[in-house]
């Protein structure tokens, strides 16, 4: 059974330092060797890219305080304890107790925004940002975003050094990228593998808004919230999620576009919140039968099966049976193209939608309302 993993914690345990030898007696020291800063990199190291990237990706650790279940009456008796070696969990009366978790946050700004993964603070009372250099610092949540698994925190630090943020649009299958985090709880750990696909959506999240590059860079428990890097050190992803079967790193890892990430971050400064456009529209991916059958030339955008009452769709007159192929000029490859696409786009803002309507090609314009988040419990899981 595959398995999608987002952001399970994990507890860290600090090895002890090595203990140094004291230097032998007649013993002839080597030559000294450069210092670090003046060291070239060997051919095909990614050195100095990390040596850049590394101060800018740091450590979250969060508390949830969670109430435990009730349990049987008998289940604080000492001797039943005992006898049972804990098994029994919270005591009786449901007292309240601790939740830790653990994962990754990137430097966006100097004076101390980090952005991570909605799923690494999710219900958070107590979040604590540690730098690779041991400082530490409490964090504040300046806002999450749900729909695209995405929050911003905020900690009282100066002269930091930020990623830059690339543009994941530029982005090519076959890209080396380095993902960077701290997987396990180990320590910030720093891995290497190519961008496997773009445009990937596993439906696993907490909204729709899914636009993943999938990286067979080793990702694992813990690397949530981290950097996704190309080897120019600019930030092209945020790593989100993993398939696996067994929970552990088997080459298929997804990471937020930097493009996406910039979007949210920015809203979430400025209001706390994320404003998404919306069309009101149910669509269905276009096939070479579909196109066969509705007697087009090709397969392309995508069919609208229904229209929501009131939307922006029905007020500009889109139809059931209509094929939209181009948004604002831009193609439309897919349903998770054009949702994505709508979704950057602000609320009333007016739009050219192109579809196909009984073979012929028109262009209309769209004013798009307002994205509303289905209640808690109607959310994907």
């Amino acid at each position: 059974m595959v398995v999608i993993l987002i952001g399970i914690g994990c507890e860290q345990q600090e090895a002890p330092a090595p203990k140094s030898e004291p230097a032998k007696q007649g013993v002839e020291t080597p030559a000294a060797v450069p210092s670090q800063s003046h060291r070239v990199a060997p051919p095909g190291s990614y050195a100095d890219v990390v040596d850049r990237v590394g101060p800018g990706v740091v450590t979250i650790r969060s508390e949830r305080r969670v109430r435990a279940p009730r349990q049987f009456p008998f289940a604080n008796d000492p001797l039943l304890r005992e006898f049972f070696g804990g098994l029994f969990g919270g005591d009786a009366q449901g007292r309240e107790g601790r939740q830790m978790g653990i994962g990754s946050g990137v430097i966006v700004s100097s004076d101390g925004y980090i952005i991570t993964n909605h799923h690494v603070v999710d219900g958070a009372q107590d979040i604590r940002i540690e730098f690779p250099d041991r400082r530490s610092f409490n964090a504040k949540l300046v806002g999450n975003d749900p729909p695209s698994d995405l929050a911003v925190l905020k900690i009282d630090a100066k002269d930091l050094k930020p990623l830059a943020l690339g543009n994941s649009d530029e982005v090519r299958v076959g890209d080396v990228v380095l993902a960077v985090g701290n997987p396990l709880g180990i320590g910030q750990t720093v891995t290497a593998g190519i961008i496997s696909a773009k445009g990937r959506s596993t439906g696993l999240s907490d909204g729709t808004f899914e636009d993943f590059l999938q990286t067979d860079a080793p990702i694992n428990q813990g690397n949530s919230g981290g950097a996704l890097v190309n080897t120019n050190g600019q930030l092209v992803g945020i790593n989100s999620q993993i398939v696996s079967p067994s929970g552990g790193n088997i080459g298929i890892g997804f990471a937020i576009p930097s493009n996406m990430a910039r979007v949210v971050m920015e809203q979430l400064i400025k209001g706390g919140k994320v404003e998404r456009g919306h069309l009101g529209v149910a669509i269905q991916p276009m096939t070479p039968e579909l196109a066969a059958k509705l007697k087009l030339p090709e397969s392309q955008g995508v069919l609208v099966q229904s229209v929501a009452r009131d939307s922006a769709a029905a007020r500009a007159g889109i139809q059931p049976g209509d094929v939209i192929v181009a948004f604002n000029g831009e193609q439309v490859s897919g349903g998770n193209i054009l949702r994505n696409q709508v979704a950057a786009t602000p609320p009333g803002t007016q739009v050219e939608l192109t579809i196909l309507r009984d073979g012929r090609e028109e262009k209309t314009r769209v004013a798009l309302g307002e994205y509303k988040p289905p209640p808690a419990n109607e959310r994907r899981r």
